[in-house]
């Protein structure tokens, strides 16, 4: 039995799990693992300088059995000098009450009993008994379910209470020194060797039937899908949490780069709404963008636990090739919606932000070819001729709501700029020549009602070329045969920056 206090000890002291003169809160559900894990902290408990507790939760699933199994963990606690609290909740009612899974609802309030529990004590750790099979479990679940590297690294030896999504939102981050650890100090061993040393130490543990319940999503990966994939490679467990550690090591590592381009990726920052820099944004790798993407809904769905693949996919191909207007449903009721600059993450019903993008200001006025023409105060058109060779690769595919490639040749002079006027129509591209009166494309792209009638329009003649940051018209745009292109530009005039 030296082996597995050998690797537990070494797991405490390599992750740092216990702090001197600390009050940690065993959870303990009278089962083997959780038995097992007070009985090693006991015995370790002297050389590390830390006072035990015992929580348990009586989840109100079981009937007499739960209710035993409680009255056995008071009993182990008297026997081995250790204070013990339990407490009861109606699991099952929550779980309806919230339209959460029975395993989830529990999971819930088990933590926030222990949690609970550990700061009334003045502690800063809860201890719990997860150990090396249930990593296998964990990782996966997670991969069935679809998730990125922070669900596929599994659980981690050390990691905080406040971080585990429990269903509701806190009113703030709780402080550095009121944050409560999570500690899983059996996580390097498995089921075997547990049950081995239950049996070596004498220890009686409660039987849960409720494990053999293959209605249950955790239980049916143990029982059924596990002795499958042991039939293809009987390392398998060995294979999956060494995967966990690997992956663990790549997630830290994002999340090294991620905390250093937050700064320069977001312009603002409010419990309601996270505006990302557009271009910031695009210039960041897709590992880096889902990852900016899913730290922004963390921010603003504290609670929110699962954020599916699909959703930040979605997300991320606006980011990448929508133009103006473009927007992402994300969970939580959020919505991604992208600017003339910008890409606002904010709840779906909140009404648009102005979009601070190009207005035109005063009258009509002709543009130069080449050259540059303000639009206002802020904002100015730039207009170059370029050959067909000279642009850039990805000139056709890459969103610029900000820049159009016209055809020279087709534009009708001279050129000019002016607002909106009844009866206005166009042929966007992308929609097969069909025509389309200006006041639903606006409507359709979502332009602000407020910012319609600012919206600049670039015209040659009477047809309009473009309609500048949303839309380009067909007949104006770069085709297979077209010679001479007109790269037309609006940006921030230098004078205002």
């Amino acid at each position: 039995m030296n082996e597995i206090i050998r690797a537990v000890r070494e797991t405490v002291m390599e992750h740092g799990l216990l702090i001197a003169d600390d009050t940690v809160v065993v959870g303990v559900s009278g089962g083997a693992d959780s038995l097992a894990l007070l009985h090693l902290l006991l015995r370790l408990g002297d050389e590390f300088g830390v006072r035990l507790a015992v929580g348990h939760l009586e989840h109100g699933i079981r009937g007499p059995e739960s209710l035993a199994d409680a009255e056995y963990v008071r009993g182990i606690g008297q026997a081995w000098g250790v204070p013990v609290t339990v407490a009861h909740r109606d699991v099952p009612a929550l779980a309806r009450a919230r339209g959460l899974a029975l395993e989830e609802a529990a999971r819930q309030e088990r933590y926030r009993f222990l949690a609970a529990l550990a700061r009334s004590l003045g502690g800063r750790t809860v201890a719990v008994a997860h150990h090396g099979d249930d990593q296998v479990e964990t990782v996966l679940m997670h991969l069935l379910r679809g998730a990125g590297l922070g669900g596929l690294r599994g659980m981690r030896p050390l990691s905080w209470l406040d971080e585990l999504r429990l269903g509701e939102e806190p009113e703030a981050r709780p402080a550095a020194e009121d944050r409560i650890r999570l500690i899983r100090p059996l996580l390097g061993v498995e089921r075997a060797a547990i049950e081995e040393y239950c049996r070596a130490e004498g220890l009686r543990p409660r039987f849960d039937r409720s494990n053999l319940d293959t209605t249950y999503f955790r239980n049916r990966l143990r029982h059924e899908l596990i002795p499958i994939l042991e039939t293809y490679n009987p390392n398998v467990r060995a294979v999956l949490r060494r995967t966990a550690e690997a992956v663990a090591g790549d997630y830290a590592l994002l999340r090294e780069h991620l905390a250093a381009a937050w700064p320069g990726l977001v312009r603002a920052e409010s419990p309601e709404e996270i505006v990302y820099d557009l271009a910031a944004l695009r210039g960041l790798p897709d590992g880096l963008l889902r990852s900016a993407l899913r730290e922004g809904i963390h921010r603003l769905r504290w609670s929110l636990r699962n954020i599916g693949w699909v959703h930040v996919d979605d997300a991320l191909r606006v980011v990448r090739r929508g133009q103006t207007g473009a927007a992402a449903t994300l969970p939580g009721g959020l919505l991604l919606r992208l600017g003339y600059d910008d890409a606002a993450l904010t709840a779906a019903d909140r009404p648009p932000a102005p979009s601070g993008g190009p207005r035109l200001e005063g009258a009509p006025r002709e543009v130069a070819v080449p050259g540059c023409t303000p639009l206002g105060a802020e904002w100015e058109l730039v207009i170059r001729e370029v050959a067909r060779g000279d642009l850039p690769h990805d000139w056709d595919v890459a969103p610029h709501s900000l820049v159009a490639y016209l055809d020279a040749d087709r534009l009708a002079q001279p050129l000019a700029l002016r607002s909106r006027r009844p009866g206005d129509w166009l042929m966007p591209l992308g929609m097969g020549g069909r025509r389309q009166r200006l006041a639903d494309l606006m409507i359709n792209v979502k332009i602000p009602r407020a910012e319609r009638d600012g919206t600049p329009l670039l015209v040659g003649g009477e047809e309009i070329a473009w309609v500048v940051g949303w839309r380009t018209d067909a007949r104006s745009a770069v085709r297979e045969d077209t010679r001479r292109i007109l790269v037309a530009e609006v940006r921030r005039r230098r004078a205002a920056e």
